[in-house]
């Protein structure tokens, strides 16, 4: 097909409407995003994990002596500092988290550490106990 002829021809504009300026048609399309989710995936990829320190068995004797002294003052609601892993829901790994509240339960069936913000932790996955409770 050969284009020379029509090439030159001047578009028949609708003098009944003004034309749009540039700014006002780009933003027309400006919400489309051919790649949807494209910048999150990359954010989630570059997120960096943990992975759970293996503690020996001295510091689980250690850890347990205190979970037992607060579970037999638990009615005291213990304030304690207790650092764990928590697992990350999408990748490999997780996080370290340490937090300072009082323990509301001791779990033993079940392994758990229910603190009074409702935050559920699992024996297994504490690595440091720090007591701050006077009355203990």
């Amino acid at each position: 097909m050969n284009y020379d002829e029509i090439i030159n021809i001047k578009y028949p504009f609708n003098l009944m409407h003004k034309r749009m300026d540039k700014a006002s048609r780009a933003a027309i399309f400006a919400p489309f995003a051919a790649l949807s989710g494209h910048k999150e995936t990359l954010m989630e990829v570059s997120r960096l994990t943990d992975k759970k320190i293996d503690i020996d068995d001295s510091l689980k004797d250690i850890i347990n002596n205190k979970l037992n002294i607060i579970n037999n003052n638990i009615k005291f609601y213990p304030m304690i500092s207790i650092t764990y892993f928590l697992k990350d829901k999408y990748k490999d790994g997780g996080e370290y988290l340490t937090i300072k509240d009082r323990v509301k339960k001791i779990d033993l069936y079940n392994k758990l550490v229910i603190m009074q913000d409702k935050t559920i932790i699992y024996m297994q996955d504490i690595i440091d106990i720090d007591l701050l409770t006077n009355k203990i």
